[in-house]
Order: C-alpha cells, then sequence, then structure tokens
C-alpha cells in the first residue's frame, strides 16, 4: 500500500478532488500554505494500492495546471526601488506529489 502526498494549487482542488473520488481513490484534503508565493495549495493525502498509483498520478497530472503569476519579490530590501523590484513572473500550478510505502493502515 502507497501514501500520495499530492500539493496542488487551490485555483485546482476541487476538480482534482472531484476526478480522484469519481476514480474510487478516497481522498483527505488539507489547506496549506506555499512557503515561496505564500498563496493557498491544497495537500491530498490519498492512500492506494500499489497497483492504483499510476492512475492517481495521472489525473493530479491531468486537472493540475501550470500558469504564470506576479509575485512580489524582496530584491529591493535594503537598496531602494527601481523599476522592475517589486514584482517578477514566476510559473505556479501542477503538482508536487510524493509516494510513500505504508507498512500497515487501518479504517476504523
Amino acid at each position: 500500500m502507497k501514501l500520495i502526498i499530492a500539493i496542488v494549487n487551490n485555483d485546482d482542488s476541487a476538480v482534482v478532488s472531484s476526478a480522484l473520488t469519481k476514480e474510487s481513490f478516497s481522498v483527505t484534503k488539507l489547506s496549506t500554505t506555499g512557503g515561496f508565493l505564500q498563496v493557498g495549495n491544497t495537500t491530498f493525502l490519498i492512500g492506494a494500492q500499489d497497483s492504483e498509483v499510476g492512475r492517481a498520478k495521472e489525473i493530479i497530472r491531468k486537472y493540475s495546471m501550470t500558469r504564470t503569476h506576479t509575485a512580489l519579490t524582496t530584491d529591493s530590501f535594503g537598496k531602494g526601488l527601481r523599476d522592475g523590484d517589486l514584482a517578477k513572473e514566476v510559473k505556479v500550478g501542477g503538482a508536487t506529489v510524493f509516494v510513500l510505502s505504508v507498512d500497515e493502515a487501518e479504517k476504523f
């Protein structure tokens, strides 16, 4: 058995959750905040049999979109402001997925 931890942008979380539950995956959603951009994410905890991991990852990949986001920077701290110091465009979205082995799991 595996535990899949998937960190997904909040903009994609509803469709990812819906697609996973439609395919009979047990999903727990946690509200989280990313450290780099300080924006909302959803962290999914998904229990899956070894043979189901690939399908879960396909679903997450399909519905986790990459987009461009304008982020405030700290480049100007202590130096004063110049044109372009306040914001930069960065790619956000997609998903970060961890797959962990589970020795034992019980549902009560």
